[in-house]
């Protein structure tokens, strides 16, 4: 109770200090041009867009998905592994060796608040705002969308937060509010705050605009979030509502009404699927290569659903995908995430996903040619592979260059991920259908370079399997198409299999080492027929040197 008071009393002192400074409006009567309040900031369409691109600019960054959320907490996993060492750094933290004093921790989880709080000033103030209800139909279009948003990207940093910190205190109210209001916020039960947000994208579905109709409100087709982000990242956030978690008991536990939660994540991928507005790019490597690292504005296919941009080369606002992880150029860059070898073997030699999500090379002093420091390839010279230095084009990076942010944009969200958690929860609540079957097949066609939407008895999953064998091939199918990209360790949590990918990956480890026995799982499919007895693998693995594809070819001489 007395820091409450204590609280109001400096606010009163801080108003006081405003209000004294009328003194000097003959010296300072000029008003200061780098701060205007909330009413001037709300006051227009146009104002209050520039507030909300503040809110999605807390998403990137060295503190945000520009590097430590994307690269640094999502590994150790059964796909990649992080930088090798003991110190308690990035090191400790993808190694689960941690200590509370981890300099890695406390920006990343400052960033994501300033994000929630900075979204509670747009939520609070654009509905509030006089064009909101009296403006023209496209303005009030506008910044209803404006709100749907901010409600978004708020559900977002908390989602985040929740999944890396658990139980959280709730931050839903303006800072300004808050301070009087909640002068000691406590931790709440992370179940209250999802709903929380589950309930706040439910109301931002209809505020925001499918991505075909954002022309109609007079906005401009860009990377901004649209109806589709909000219901796939509903559906996701559902998925981890209804999913285990590691509670304050120190035990893993699911809400046993989870199945309420896979109903959501049901109904919201399949609202995306059946809208005809997003779909699969027929090429998994050009949706990489001359998408992704392309930098391209605008994505046809409206598969890249919820990209997070970066800008200035920098820490603040850019990116160091590229930099930080893929294969080096010139000696150039940091090369911190390997893929394990076992999950090199998930894949079938045909899948094209292999040789995207796995670079098995690095690059000469041309930027072109792939080279290797060893005639071998050994773990420290393969690399994860969807974010490189040498794919980079408008403009093209100079392998001489020593520039480390490449405004490259991490992908939150994909429809093929939407495509699989349709499959997941309609399996969990009603089996295997045919639905569910045509889904996941639909992502494994594009993997192996097949029409999407035509059956392919080579390549599709074929019918007949049980609930439990459909989870499992939907476990590897996640690995195989979401490697790289931040989402397995998450997925391993939710579905309480951390432990064993972990325990499994290092027997499979042990047995390649020794050159013995299988590649096996529990938890998931196993690896295609040729890569399950361990004597038909090369001991070596040698690469063409001096070559200049970037496909299968490279290392074909080991198949």
């Amino acid at each position: 109770m007395n820091l409450r008071y204590k609280n109001i009393q400096l606010l009163l002192t801080a108003l006081c200090l405003v209000l004294g400074l009328g003194s000097c409006k003959k010296y300072l009567d000029q008003q200061p041009i780098t701060e205007v309040g909330t009413e001037t900031v709300f006051s227009d369409v146009n104002s209050a867009f520039q507030a909300l691109t503040g809110v999605y600019g807390r998403l990137t960054g060295d503190n945000g998905y520009g590097l430590r959320l994307s690269l640094y907490f999502p590994v150790d996993n059964d796909e990649m592994m992080g930088p090798t060492g003991t110190q308690d750094d990035r090191r400790a933290l993808a190694h689960y060796t941690l200590s509370s004093l981890n300099s890695e921790l406390p920006n990343p989880f400052n960033q994501l608040f300033q994000g929630v709080s900075y979204a509670n000033i747009c939520i609070d103030r654009i509905p509030k705002m006089g064009l909101y209800e009296s403006g023209s139909e496209q303005q009030k279009k506008q910044l209803q969308r404006m709100y749907g948003e901010a409600l978004t990207l708020r559900a977002q940093f908390y989602f985040e937060a929740i999944r890396n910190w658990g139980d959280l205190p709730q931050h839903f109210l303006p800072s300004y509010v808050e301070a009087v209001e909640t002068p000691l916020p406590v931790r709440v039960d992370r179940n209250v705050l999802y709903d929380h947000i589950l309930d706040d994208l439910k109301t931002a579905e209809d505020l925001v605009p499918w991505r075909n109709d954002v022309a109609s409100i007079g906005d401009v087709p860009n990377e901004r979030i649209t109806k589709g982000t909000v219901k796939g990242l509903r559906a996701r956030i559902a998925l981890f509502r209804g999913g285990f978690s590691l509670r304050q008991n120190g035990a893993m536990q699911r809400g046993e009404d989870y199945l309420k939660y896979y109903q959501i994540a049901r109904d919201e991928t399949n609202d995306i699927i059946t809208s005809g507005q997003h779909s699969l790019n027929a090429s998994y490597k050009a949706l990489w290569k001359d998408l992704v690292n392309s930098r391209v504005v605008t994505d046809p296919d409206g598969e890249l659903m919820f990209q997070v941009t970066g800008i200035g080369q920098g820490g603040t606002a850019d990116t160091k995908l590229g930099y930080y992880n893929g294969p080096r150029v010139n000696n150039l860059g940091n090369s911190a995430i390997n893929p394990v070898p076992s999950y090199f073997y998930l894949f079938d030699s045909t899948d094209t996903r292999r040789d995207v999500t796995i670079a098995a090379y690095s690059l000469g002093a041309d930027g072109v040619t792939k080279v290797t420091t060893n005639p071998t390839v050994a773990l420290s010279n393969v690399f994860d592979g969807k974010y490189r230095r040498d794919w980079i084009r408008n403009p093209t990076v100079s392998p001489t260059s020593q520039v480390q942010y490449f405004s490259l944009k991490w992908q939150l969200l994909r429809y093929s991920d939407v495509l699989l958690m349709f499959a997941e929860a309609e399996n969990e609540i009603n089996g295997p259908t045919a639905a569910a079957y045509n889904a996941i097949n639909m992502v494994r066609r594009r993997g192996y370079g097949r029409p999407v939407t035509t059956a392919n008895a080579t390549v599709d999953l074929a019918a007949g399997l049980s609930k439990d064998g459909f989870f499992k091939a939907l476990v590897r199918e996640r690995a195989l198409e979401l490697g790289g990209e931040g989402v397995r360790k998450y997925d391993l949590v939710r579905w309480n299999l951390l432990a064993t990918a972990f325990t499994e990956t290092k027997a499979n480890l042990v047995r390649m080492g020794s050159a013995t026995g299988t590649i096996s799982f529990s938890y998931m499919a196993g690896p295609p027929a040729y890569a399950a007895d361990i004597r038909n693998l090369p001991i070596y693995m040698y690469m063409r040197n001096n070559q200049t594809a970037d496909d299968a070819s490279l290392c074909a001489n080991n198949f």
